[in-house]
């Protein structure tokens, strides 16, 4: 026992809590903890210990609490599951007895260190995984390149200002939409001239939707109660999609139909409320990826066949 016990450790995941029902498979059943006896859970700083030992282990260590540990009895408490709490010197000793090692234990700044390190790998193998994955996909056909081409030539010809909508845009005022003052039925208050100014561009945008949506023959292709129902449940997902490839960074401002360059608090003041935080989240989000029309357009016809 003063040496620790030697055994190949199968995996990383080598400890999770007792509560959870769990016995990695390099433990004995109910081996016990070499501290106190208990019920042991894994390795633990080169142990096989209980998760109350690692615990303390581990706290005494971060927090440098061994020099201020004291024993009433000269030293010689017997540790066991019962009497593991009444004395930390005598339960410490034993630790370092059994072969805990103390140098495993990591201060706050390594072990954020290292969780810092775990994501960034997690995300590169995420990263790498799809690479592969795309790189293994097959080539589409030719009956898909073509289906392609009429869900690009759709959104272009629905898609206001097309790709000169920068050059077009113009900025609402700043002194709109800063001052909410009217209150709405739910309470929300809302800048009316703001308001007047988006409702001046929603029914167009509304009907690039709908013919958008009728350029696509799997859409036309549907009875008109479906498309009805389709065009209810994706539309408003639509124009914010098209609002959101249209964020502009330096301003911070979306374009709304090609035409219309808002601030946020603008958008939220006009009447969408907490909806403009998402529509800008999903703008900055989609801003790193310098989507071309293709992409947009199959986007867009993911959420009008998946509403």
């Amino acid at each position: 026992w003063l040496n620790g016990p030697k055994r190949k450790r199968k995996n990383s995941q080598c400890s999770l809590k007792s509560m959870s029902g769990y016995i990695p498979s390099y433990l004995e059943k109910d081996e016990p903890c070499v501290v106190c006896g208990d019920k042991a859970t894994g390795y633990h700083y080169r142990c096989i210990t209980c998760e109350g030992c690692k615990g303390f282990f581990r706290r005494t260590i971060q927090k440098n609490l061994h020099p201020s540990y004291s024993c009433k009895y000269d030293g010689c408490c017997i540790i066991d599951k019962i009497t593991r709490n009444q004395c930390q010197l005598c339960r410490f000793k034993k630790c370092i007895a059994v072969g805990m090692a103390m140098d495993l234990v990591l201060d706050e700044a390594k072990r954020v260190a290292k969780r810092r390190l775990i994501e960034e790998n997690r995300e590169k193998r995420k990263k790498e995984e799809m690479v592969k994955t795309l790189q293994n996909r097959p080539e589409p056909t030719v009956t898909e390149w073509e289906l392609i081409r009429i869900v690009t030539e759709a959104h272009r010809h629905t898609n206001a200002q097309g790709s000169h909508w920068k050059q077009k845009r113009k900025f609402l005022p700043e002194d709109i939409g800063q001052s909410p003052v009217a209150p709405t039925s739910d309470g929300d208050k809302v800048d009316l001239e703001a308001f007047s100014e988006f409702t001046k561009i929603i029914t167009p945008a509304i009907t690039r939707v709908v013919d958008f949506a009728k350029k696509l023959p799997m859409f036309s292709e549907l009875p008109c109660e479906d498309q009805i129902i389709l065009l209810k449940g994706c539309c408003m997902e639509i124009m914010s999609l098209r609002a959101a490839v249209r964020y502009d960074p330096e301003s911070d401002t979306l374009t709304l139909s090609g035409e219309m360059a808002v601030k946020r608090e603008q958008l939220k003041n006009g009447g969408l409320g907490v909806v403009s935080d998402a529509i800008f989240d999903l703008g900055v989000s989609l801003a790193q990826f310098n989507l071309d029309d293709t992409e947009v357009a199959l986007l867009q016809a993911v959420l009008l066949m998946s509403s």
